[in-house]
């Protein structure tokens, strides 16, 4: 009988070590799957005076002329996922080009704030 109780009780270590281990590696899956799949990071160029007018309520600002510098300090890793926006496209495309030139692989220019709006679902004023 104690020959039986230890089997069983090296068996249930067994077991919990297994399930500790399959824990852990689920854990860490999820992990890197919810890191590989993060939001995008939304940045307004418009000037400053645009943005305090109008804005999204959570988004970066970084004036078009200055998007380089900017992302290079808030976002190092050049496979950052950015959607760049303004009044009508046109300097999210500048800042685009410039971002691309720096090395960026997954920029896209998304128009204007009202287009980035409605992406995201948030209603148009």
């Amino acid at each position: 009988m104690h020959t039986t109780t230890v089997l069983q009780s090296e068996w249930i270590k067994n077991m919990n070590i297994r399930s500790a281990i399959f824990t852990c590696t689920l854990a860490m899956g999820m992990l890197f799957s919810s890191l590989s799949h993060a939001d995008p990071v939304w940045i307004d160029v418009r000037t400053l005076v645009e943005h305090t007018i109008d804005n999204i309520e959570g988004d970066v600002r970084i004036s078009y002329s200055d998007i380089v510098e900017g992302v290079n300090k808030l976002y190092p890793d050049k496979e950052t996922d950015i959607r760049l926006y303004c009044r009508s496209g046109g300097r999210a495309g500048v800042a685009l080009s410039a971002l691309e030139q720096a090395g960026y692989r997954s920029v896209q220019n998304v128009g204007s704030i009202d287009d980035a709006r409605r992406l995201r679902g948030i209603p148009v004023e």
